[in-house]
Order: C-alpha cells, then structure tokens, then sequence
C-alpha cells in the first residue's frame, strides 16, 4: 500500500465521511460526495451557511473515514484551509464538472455560497481486515507528523509468553532475547495483551 493507492481508493469509495467538532464539543459527522483528488491535495465543497463551513472555519480540523468492499478502511486527519478567494471558481468549476448533481443543488447564481476547502497536510492510516493477520499502515502527506498509536511492550516485559498467546492476530514475536514485540502494522489495537500482562509491561503509546 502506497499514498496515492490510498487516494485512487477514496476516490473509487465516492461517498466520504467527514468528521468536526462542533463548538460545544459535540462530534458531528456529514457525507460528502463533492471531492476532487489533484495529486495529494484534496479538494471539497460546502455552503459558507452549513454548520460543516462554520465549524471547519472555527477550527480547521477534519477526519475522512473511507470503507471499501475489501474491508479496508481509509482514514484522513488533518487540517482544511479555505481556499484562496482568486482560486475559488476555478476549483468549484471542477467539482461542478466532476459532479453534475451539483446543478440541482446550487442551480444558477445560488452557487455563488459555496466555498472550496481544500487539505494539503495530513496523515493516512490504512487498515484492512481481510488478510490474516490483519493489515495496519501509516503515511504522511506534505507536513503532517505521524503520532504512534496502538501498544508497546517495554523492557519491564519478563518474557512469560502472555502476550503472544492472548493476542488475535498472533502480532507479537520474541526479541533478542527480549522484549518481545509488537508488529505494529499487524496489531488490531484490541488492548488483549495489555490487559492480560501479569507484570504491567505492555503500555499505550
């Protein structure tokens, strides 16, 4: 799995969710089908009047989640920025053209209250759940810093074993000699080994 295989996927999905925080703290989640992939740059049109445009204006940030057939998903988060007001039509006239329904939403001069947002930096996880075990990647786009997730066991770990029989995906292996490790793009982030290890040595990142 690469970067650009992630975006082809998106773009194959249609259908996004997208994710905000509204400004009482409440999540909110909307469907977006008005998105046009340009390299890595991710572009996608709301009204300035939508509570999505208001809450991406107070704070910027977002998170995609994309599931394909395969039991994959794809998620985004990062950070989406208006686009530049001498740029606005240009980039509302493709997606007009990539989306034809658009017409029947925002017909003639209505379409003057959209608005085009677009992100640039921004992190990927990849995560698909028909291979065995499953598969766990992460990429970063343009600036964005990867923040690890999921488990890790420390050198406090005496080397009983626990881990490796309790875990569902069969993702820890015996270091040299020891800790043993997680295979991180194999983990499911279940917590299992965390749970039952008798000395405590297995901590969240």
């Amino acid at each position: 799995m690469d970067i650009k295989t992630c975006i082809e996927k998106l773009g194959y999905v249609g259908v996004l969710n997208f994710a905000t925080v509204d400004e009482d703290g409440a999540p909110q989640i909307r469907n977006i089908s008005a998105i046009h992939y340009e390299g890595t740059d991710i572009y996608f049109l709301t009204a300035r009047g939508k509570s999505f445009a208001r809450q991406l204006y107070a704070d910027g940030r977002v998170q995609i989640a994309g599931y394909t057939r395969y039991k994959e998903t794809i998620r985004v988060s990062g950070t989406a920025l208006e686009v530049p007001e001498e740029e606005q039509i240009k980039w509302r006239d493709i997606l007009y053209q990539e989306q034809p329904y658009l017409e029947n939403v925002y017909p003639g001069e209505s379409k003057n209250i959209d608005t085009i947002f677009v992100i640039k930096d921004y992190a990927i996880e990849y995560f698909c759940l028909s291979t065995r075990p499953i598969t766990r990647e992460y990429f970063a786009v343009g600036d964005a810093v990867l923040k690890p997730k999921g488990y890790r066991i420390t050198d406090a770990c005496i080397g009983c074993g626990k881990c490796v029989r309790v875990c569902p995906q069969k993702a820890v292996d015996e270091g040299t000699p020891k800790p043993f490790r997680i295979r991180q793009n194999n983990c499911l982030h279940c917590g299992n080994c965390y749970e039952n290890c008798p000395v405590k040595a297995i901590e969240r990142y």
